[in-house]
């Protein structure tokens, strides 16, 4: 299977890519959360056994992507949900299917909205359709004992590459995820990044830039103006953002459909690869007549 990795030039940043599959197959864009690399290999590879072209990316500020200063971005979110759509053009796959995880999911919804010309379908997976900061009345938060654990668990030397992979395994214990996996993971995210300055670091494993941008105006109100064929996937064992959160995404989201991984917490379990790539490639078969019969705008 073809795989490689480069830069992109898109948007007037440079974005990190990696790709799998044939260069002419329909192109899956996954935007990372904040890095490509939380997307796991398991799915990127079964995608592009099905006939795709499958190209994850970095966020700004994070690994091989254009990094400035992550404890101040000077961009918004409206700007990443720019990027999504500059790649995909550059990269001679639109429209695309979009995919998003975590904050890639903010992103993802914020692009499909304000590109729609950019995308054919959309995949939400592990986010929710505000902010950072407290949800709305109807949305479930954080789960309050998880947070307490993981704010209690002292940060590392992020220069410590050891120190680095141990902090993510203990996260993930916490929030349900696979200790093994986080850490292997969480060791290539640090031998990608650009540097060992604290702020790098902590961009590329916590995703902490996120949380200093500018996510006005809000955008949820708008999820029903969303006219692509549409996947919401959750885990059930998700307390970081409980899966209520998917599931008011799916309802305001016309004829999306959910799919709740009973199994997993925040992170996408190699177990589970095999389900979602196959719900990504059949919402991928949706035809235009298909979607010109799918319920009017609310």
């Amino acid at each position: 299977m073809t795989r490689h990795t480069t830069t992109v030039n898109a948007n007037e940043v440079t974005l990190g890519v990696e790709s799998f599959g044939d260069d002419d197959a329909p192109l899956v864009l996954l935007a990372g959360g904040t890095t490509m690399l939380s997307w796991p290999d398991a799915l990127c590879r079964r995608l592009a056994a099905g006939g795709r072209r499958v190209v994850r990316y970095d966020l700004r500020d994070s690994g091989a992507s254009t990094t400035l200063d992550p404890e101040a971005p000077a961009y918004t979110l409206r700007d990443l949900a720019a990027d999504a759509a500059a790649l995909a053009d550059a990269l001679g796959g639109r429209p695309a299917h979009l995919a998003g995880i975590g904050v890639g999911g903010m992103v993802a919804q914020v692009a499909a909205l304000d590109h729609p010309a950019a995308f054919s379908a959309l995949t939400l997976v592990g986010t929710r359709a505000v902010a950072p900061g407290p949800p709305d009345d109807d949305l479930p938060d954080h789960d309050r004992a998880t947070m307490s654990r993981l704010f209690a668990h002292a940060m590392p030397d992020w220069s410590d590459r050891e120190a680095v992979a141990d902090f993510a395994a203990a996260g993930a214990e916490i929030l349900g995820d696979d200790p093994v996996a986080a850490r292997a993971v969480a060791a290539r995210v640090w031998d990608r990044t650009p540097g060992t300055a604290p702020a790098v670091q902590m961009a590329n494993q916590l995703g902490m830039v996120f949380s200093r941008l500018d996510c006005a105006p809000r955008w949820r109100e708008r999820l029903p103006e969303i006219e692509v064929p549409t996947l919401v996937v959750h885990g059930r064992r998700d307390r970081f953002f409980p899966v209520g959160n998917a599931e008011a995404i799916a309802r305001e989201i016309p004829g999306a459909r959910l799919l709740v991984l009973e199994e997993a917490a925040t992170a996408i379990p190699d177990t589970a690869a095999g389900a979602v790539a196959e719900a990504m490639l059949t919402l991928g078969q949706v035809t235009a007549g298909d979607r010109r019969a799918r319920p009017p705008r609310r």
